[in-house]
């Protein structure tokens, strides 16, 4: 896993980072860290009262035309820092009281993560993703996750395409989410908390209630209930100047359409309120 002829996600992009070379994500051949916080409004069983110790990473491998932290998922955004520099503030961040390590975003810096993961933390690793991962790249870190939470974005590849530019997402997804709850196993508790297995968070896209549908059912067709836990996310909020039916928020039909396909079949986790759906509940970055 480095950063030469680079083939961490599936872009494949094959470039060469430590000489300059930039692909898809345009990010350079060391982390950029564009926020670290004790993070308060991750699903309750991942950060509990002391909430997670999030690393936002700059740059991505999608680039949803409709994302919430695009201010700095758009480009090579954040502070150089190295594996050593990395583990001091994964260790900062345990000490001021993070009940996890929240990793949001990092498969494009993994080259530098990862000697930052060993020894292990005394904390569960949260890899905090949107899905489009490869399997290969996922099978390398096994061991060193506690818990996934890759998002489902897409049952329909051609809504995948427009919107995030990655036309095999649901096939590729559907492999990587395989792998990461082969790796964790199910879902496993301590008390109220999650220490290890696979969240699935799935955000309804308003007007495109037949992509959540798909993306439950196969979800329900493919584990055992309660063996992955499914985050039904409500929090879209319109960003910049999107067409229709991207302009406005979900409304109440949908989301009682597809958290009714949810409990039809039979999946378990978490839900959320209307309000999720306010900018103020975005990052500053």
């Amino acid at each position: 896993m480095d950063y030469v002829n680079c083939e961490l996600c599936p872009r494949r992009c094959g470039v060469d980072r430590s000489r300059g070379e930039l692909g898809f994500c345009r990010c350079p051949d060391t982390a950029l860290v564009a926020k670290a916080m004790v993070h308060k409004w991750e699903e309750p069983v991942l950060a509990g009262p002391g909430g997670s110790g999030a690393v936002f990473f700059g740059g991505c491998t999608l680039g949803c035309r409709f994302c919430q932290n695009a201010a700095i998922s758009g480009g090579p955004v954040g502070r150089a820092m190295d594996s050593e520099a990395l583990r001091a503030l994964f260790e900062d961040l345990i000490a001021q009281g993070a009940e996890n390590l929240d990793l949001v975003t990092p498969t494009q810096f993994l080259p530098t993560i990862v000697p930052a993961l060993r020894p292990r933390l005394p904390v569960p690793v949260v890899y905090n993703c949107g899905g489009y991962e490869s399997e290969r790249t996922v099978r390398q870190l096994d061991g060193l996750v506690d818990i996934y939470l890759p998002d489902l974005k897409y049952a329909d590849n051609g809504l995948a395409r427009t919107l995030s530019g990655a036309g095999d997402y649901f096939e590729t997804a559907a492999a990587a989410i395989r792998e990461m709850v082969r790796q964790t196993g199910p879902v496993r508790w301590s008390g109220e908390k999650i220490t290890r297995g696979v969240v699935i968070r799935h955000l309804i896209l308003p007007g495109f209630v037949d992509n959540s549908l798909g993306v439950l059912d196969w979800i329900g067709a493919n584990f055992a209930p309660g063996e992955v836990l499914v985050s039904l996310m409500r929090q879209y909020t319109p960003m910049g100047n999107l067409p229709a039916p991207l302009d406005r928020r979900v409304t109440d039909r949908e989301y009682d359409a597809v958290l009714s396909w949810m409990y039809l079949n039979r999946l378990e986790g978490f839900t959320q309120e209307a309000e999720a759906a306010d900018s103020g509940f975005i990052p500053e970055f």
